[in-house]
């Protein structure tokens, strides 16, 4: 087996696990490198906040330091905690001497309010840190601390990057969260570049404990395998995105993301595979299934747990076909990505109702309408009177926006199960048709099929 790069955190240790230390080795641990230490403070700590901290002598940082470093080829690095002055001016040798990317995380506050950072270590940190970061990664708060300024927009966001740029890192990243906004964007900065903003969806979640800890390890990991620093930034972003959309509650108050998600989804793999097989072979034995069948051919998709992408959406290759005598054929295989279509469809549905992982497109006619109201299917209506001029029928671009459209302007967003369109020029009319599982989805096939002028039952 070729051997890991190998990252070095040097930061606190926090007892509840969700941040500092911890949360950077389970990081470094799942995206594929080998973690080492250095440990910066003990941090008495849950969920609910800080209650007391231990620093070490800055004597015994710098042993932990030269131990790591006598030894261990490492690919890049990254400071969290550091806690005082006399911390900060211990591990500053040996960043001035370092050979290897480092990312800089100027953490001062934790997320329950509780201060990280002593007074003295902020000019510390500006004189004895700053000027060896290859990337600098605050968040809005300690951005606004660093630069001297309040940041209430983009243009301040700019200002203040520019101003951090001059303390020497090569690169920074603010981080956006704290901004009020749909999306959350990070702005990344460049000497003598515009400032590039890198969006990802905004989760709504209390379990934000040890982000910055977590997206800081996240790019050094990048970095030490050879990721340019935009690509190494953006894959972090998506593996803390996924860890917010999979986290849980850990303790009473803010939990951490969960480190462990693209494990879980990986698993989760083959499960799903089997479900659509299973799911497959039942639809073509279901008697008369081929009413519901439109003449543009019909896909049955499953979502992964926490997905957001047409990558972990599994569909059939070949889609589900009705032949004239009234048979239903399952046409390929169950695969990831199969697609495009169904899987947009259904990852639109699940930013409205996280809840939803299974869609299938049905034929839109009136004993389908009906049946679907006789059985309450919540069913929403895209408008195409208000679809923007961009919105094109091909690459699943128009089930993503009228999927979303329909759902998030409905009265009760959250509890459609259903998304009907009027068709036009090219494109048939369908309904679409969400299920929170497979055995759910079966269900409500079964209640059409029963309910609709056919008469027959599954």
């Amino acid at each position: 087996m070729e051997p890991l790069p190998c990252v070095l955190t040097i930061a606190g240790s926090d007892s509840g696990g969700g941040a500092g230390i911890q949360a950077d080795l389970k990081t470094i641990t799942m995206l594929g490198a080998y973690g080492a230490s250095v440990i910066t403070a003990l941090t008495a700590q849950n969920t609910m906040g800080v209650t007391a901290i231990h620093a070490p002598s800055p004597d015994f940082v710098s042993q932990q330091m030269q131990a790591v470093l006598d030894d261990i080829k490492f690919g890049a690095a990254k400071t969290g905690m550091l806690f005082s002055a006399p911390i900060i001016k211990a591990v500053a040798p040996f960043l001035e001497r370092k050979s290897f990317p480092l990312v800089v995380d100027p953490v001062c506050v934790a997320t329950s309010g509780a201060k990280l950072l002593e007074d003295d270590a902020v000019r510390a940190m500006m004189d004895f840190v700053f000027p060896y970061a290859d990337l600098l990664t605050p968040n809005i708060p300690e951005a606004e601390l660093f630069a001297g300024m309040k940041i209430k927009d983009q243009d301040d966001v700019t200002k203040a990057a520019d101003k951090l740029l001059t303390m020497g890192p090569k690169a920074v990243l603010i981080k956006g969260g704290h901004l009020e906004s749909v999306t959350s964007t990070d702005w990344f900065a460049q000497k003598h570049y515009k400032s590039i903003p890198l969006i990802q969806q905004r989760v709504d979640t209390k379990n934000s404990h040890g982000t910055g800890c977590t997206l800081s390890a996240a790019i050094a990991t990048g970095l030490a395998q050879g990721m340019e620093m935009v690509h190494a930034v953006r894959r972090a972003q998506q593996y803390l995105n996924l860890g917010l959309r999979a986290g849980f509650d850990v303790g009473e108050g803010s939990g951490p993301p969960n480190h462990l998600a693209p494990m879980l989804q990986e698993n989760a793999k083959a499960d799903v595979l089997a479900q659509l097989d299973k799911a497959g072979r039942r639809i073509s034995s279901m008697a008369n299934f081929a009413s519901l069948v439109p003449e543009v051919r019909m896909n049955l998709a499953i979502a992964l747990p926490f997905a957001d992408d047409e990558k972990s959406v599994a569909a059939f290759t070949g889609g589900i076909v009705s032949t004239r005598s009234g048979d239903v054929d399952i046409a390929g295989y169950p695969q990831f990505g199969a697609s495009v279509q169904v899987a947009k469809g259904l990852v639109a549905a699940r930013r409205v109702c996280g809840d939803i992982r299974c869609m299938i497109n049905l034929r839109q006619s009136r004993s389908v309408l009906d049946s679907l109201e006789k059985v309450s299917v919540v069913t929403a209506w895209g408008d195409e009177e208000n679809k923007p001029p961009y919105i094109i029928n091909s690459d699943g671009v128009w089930e993503e926006w009228v999927v979303y459209e329909a759902m998030k302007n409905h009265p009760a967003p959250e509890s459609v199960r259903a998304v009907c369109d009027k068709g036009g020029p090219g494109r048939e009319p369908l309904v679409r048709l969400f299920a929170e599982n497979c055995a759910d989805l079966m269900a409500k096939l079964c209640t059409l099929i029963d309910c609709s002028d056919v008469g027959v039952g599954c």
